[in-house]
């Protein structure tokens, strides 16, 4: 299992009830999906020369086990369906307590956007072949590019 992000639970992510809020399990998510990229080499410097970024469609999150504070937590990343050309993706995220204990899982589909048009794009040969290397869940579907 890859963790894309390792970390503590601060304060400020927290909620009245006393655990980890809404909020803060789609950023955990978001901050190991960048990582993720950039472990591809799809660093966001490289993606900005192309003026090409992220854009999510959809995020899902289904919470398991509460979080508290201060709490060190764990996030993997696989893809779980994607268009041959990474074009069009779906990302799951499990966030993993200390003790081991899957708290969450987070979905997020998503496409890439160029940033100066506000369209969606394709990303180039080279960028899609170092996305398409990302980690793949057991379940990972290859859907067909719509002409």
């Amino acid at each position: 299992m890859d963790f894309f992000y390792e970390g503590q639970v601060l304060w400020s992510q927290i909620d009245s009830n006393q655990h980890m809020r809404h909020s803060a399990y789609a950023d955990f998510a978001a901050q190991a999906r960048i990582i993720m990229l950039e472990s591809l080499g799809l660093k966001l410097p490289t993606l900005y020369e192309y003026k090409i970024g992220p854009v999510l469609f959809r995020e899902e999150m289904i919470y398991l086990r509460e979080i508290g504070i201060n709490e060190q937590i764990r996030v993997t990343c696989e893809l779980i369906r994607s268009r041959p050309d990474g074009s069009r993706w779906a990302i799951r995220h499990e966030l993993y307590r200390s003790d081991g204990v899957k708290a969450a899982i987070v979905n997020a589909e998503g496409s890439w956007i160029d940033m100066e048009k506000r369209k969606l794009a394709i990303l180039p040969a080279e960028l899609s072949e170092m996305f398409m290397k990302a980690p793949r869940s057991s379940d990972y579907v290859e859907e067909g590019n719509s002409a």
